[in-house]
């Protein structure tokens, strides 16, 4: 179902937006009895009935091992999936199985998180991006659609910029890579605080999952509505607590800027951002849509930080109307971009 509701403001007003730039705020335990059924709602094909072990691989790349899944076949262009800050491959457990029925998925865990060593030389954007395109020349993939959230969709759009042949579509959801490079040393700082204490919060995983408060304090600036989302999902996403990677890929995330190059991204893009994100905010998801020549937006209501995670059965449903979009193959005349049947609509 879609709507559109009033618009919402794009970035925080007043001094404030220079500390923290995104408006919305944290959701309380009491809105989520108001969210739609649709919301926490797992899609389907089931990722509970995979045999995930058999589908885990491990190969080495710079020296260092790197994890990653693969599952499906077909003739479609496969998918790489990467995740953000502080997650693992099983960020996409909703969306891999559903996307992996015609084509190949692959998912993987960048440099210094989950099962994959941390790397020989200091983390970075540019070094996670290599690493996704050495992993696909491994894999011999050829053009792969990339889709990336918070800092794995900054790590997509790296990809796209500096490995062209190898992109087919582009999907950045809650990319990180705007405001984040425009942040002040007191936005960093805060932003330092706020990800070690949500780091911190989750050190003892069965305590957090055994009561709606706890889910709530670990998970409430990353969901809008974290106790509605399943426990079984929730608990894969703590394997990635205490991960090394994590203090040095904040800094990496602090220290990049590419915004003056992403006019050099060719391929089709959907930017899909949740409308309620207290970590990124809407105005970077606009900003992505007008840099990019060939991008469009679906804006996601009631939705925090990981649609692919909140919203399975909108997102995959998105995603899958994207990738099977035909579209012109080098750069297409004004008006002839890709777009979805509800183009920049927010959607429930």
């Amino acid at each position: 179902m879609a709507r559109r509701p009033k618009e919402k403001a794009e970035y925080r007003r007043g001094p404030l937006k220079a500390v923290w730039p995104s408006p919305a705020r944290v959701g309380s335990r009491r809105s989520a009895r108001r969210a739609d059924e649709e919301y926490g709602a797992s899609a389907q094909p089931n990722w509970r009935d995979i045999d995930w072990p058999a589908h885990t691989h491990q190969t080495e790349i710079d020296g260092r091992t790197v994890n990653y899944v693969s599952l499906g076949e077909g003739d479609a262009p496969p998918v790489v999936f990467i995740h953000g800050l502080g997650g693992t491959w099983q960020n996409w457990l909703e969306n891999l199985p559903a996307v992996a029925e015609g084509r190949r998925v692959v998912a993987l865990d960048l440099p210094g998180f989950g099962r994959s060593e941390m790397p020989a030389e200091p983390i970075s954007i540019t070094l996670f991006a290599r690493t996704v395109e050495l992993l696909a020349q491994q894999l011999d993939l050829g053009h792969v659609a990339v889709v990336g959230n918070s800092m794995g969709g900054f790590t997509a759009a790296e990809v796209a910029i500096r490995y062209p042949e190898r992109g087919e579509r582009l999907v950045l959801v809650d990319a990180a890579g705007i405001s984040i490079a425009e942040a002040g040393k007191v936005s960093q700082y805060v932003g330092r605080a706020m990800v070690n204490s949500g780091n911190r919060g989750v050190a003892d995983p069965h305590r957090v999952l055994k009561r709606p408060g706890f889910i709530h304090l670990a998970f409430g600036a990353i969901a809008r509505h974290p106790t509605r989302i399943k426990r079984d999902l929730l608990a894969e996403q703590l394997t990635a607590v205490g991960a090394p990677g994590f203090a040095p890929s904040v800094q990496a995330l602090l220290s990049y800027d590419f915004r003056d190059r992403l006019q050099d991204i060719v391929v089709p893009t959907l930017v899909v951002q949740g409308e309620e994100d207290v970590l990124v905010p809407l105005g970077d998801a606009r900003q992505f849509e007008k840099r990019i020549p060939r991008a469009t937006s679906l804006i996601l209501a009631d939705t925090g930080h990981v649609p692919m995670m909140e919203r399975p059965i909108t997102f995959n449903r998105a995603l899958l109307e994207f990738l099977s979009q035909e579209v012109a193959p080098d750069q297409p005349s004004p008006g002839e971009e890709p777009i979805l049947a509800e183009g920049s609509e927010r959607a429930v």
